[in-house]
This record gives C-alpha cells, sequence and structure tokens, in this order.
C-alpha cells in the first residue's frame, strides 16, 4: 500500500548524484513543458530514455525552482573581504528583482567573511538556479548555498 502524500518525505539532492535516468526524466518534462516536444514519446526519443522510467520517475522528480512554492530563502555566503563586494552581491541580488529581508556578516578574519540573506523572491526574475549561478560568478563569492527555503 503506497504512503499517502502528507507521510512522503522529501530531500533535496544535487543534480551530479542523480541517477541518469532521473535527469533524463527531468529533461524530458521540460521538453513537453516548453513546447519543444508534441508527447512523452517524442521527448523520450530526443533524451534517450524509456518510456517506462520516465513514467517511473515523472511525478517523483522536479526542479528545485519548481517545488519552492514559499517565497522566502535564506542564502549562505564566504566571501572574500574586498572593498564593495558586499555591494556587488547585493547589485546581483537586487538585479533578480529580489528583496533583501535580513542581513548578517561576521568580522572578516584570514580575508575572508561569512554573510546570510533573507531574501523575498516574490518578484524574483528567473528562477532560484540561475540567481545562483550568478552569484557564484561573483570574484570574490568562494562559497554559495541555500540554508533554507519557507514561508
Amino acid at each position: 500500500m503506497g504512503k499517502k502524500e502528507y507521510d512522503q518525505k522529501f530531500f533535496l539532492v544535487r543534480e551530479d548524484v542523480l541517477p541518469e535516468a532521473m535527469k533524463k526524466t527531468l529533461e524530458a518534462k521540460e521538453l513537453i513543458e516548453r513546447g519543444k516536444s508534441a508527447s512523452v514519446w517524442d521527448a523520450v526519443q530526443q533524451v534517450d530514455l524509456s518510456r517506462s522510467a520516465f513514467y517511473k520517475y515523472r511525478d517523483t522528480v522536479f526542479p528545485f525552482h519548481l517545488v519552492v512554492k514559499e517565497k522566502i530563502i535564506s542564502l549562505f555566503f564566504f566571501l572574500e573581504d574586498k572593498p564593495g563586494a558586499l555591494s556587488k552581491l547585493l547589485g546581483t541580488v537586487a538585479a533578480h528583482f529580489c528583496n533583501v529581508l535580513t542581513i548578517h556578516q561576521t568580522i572578516p578574519l584570514q580575508g575572508r567573511a561569512n554573510v546570510t540573506l533573507s531574501l523575498d523572491v516574490t518578484n524574483m526574475s528567473g528562477d532560484i538556479d540561475e540567481l545562483l549561478v550568478n552569484l557564484r560568478r561573483l570574484e570574490f563569492v568562494d562559497k554559495v548555498e541555500v540554508l533554507s527555503s519557507g514561508g
């Protein structure tokens, strides 16, 4: 007997550790959603996946940005201590139309500082993955992690 929806547990898993069939299921779902494939058959053919694997995983694997229903996220950064670093970081956040709710920064030690931001992403342009990619591209950012998402 299957678990009821409210009894199920969910996990956040990095893409690089997902089985290939799950990754291809996500690709096929995106092709269908974007109208790049007219049918499941077309989509699975394009990504080289069996229909049975697609149907096995289609209702169990989702991109992170679709699962996050709440519009508040907390991000942790490990930054180099450089003049203007926090300002540039916040500029990138603002460019994605995220609203900063809280900022916590530690005193820099050995040329590095920890920064935690709580963001309202209600009006965010793009998705969380795009924001994270752009934040990681900043030359002074050593690390970015999603600490939580919640309302």
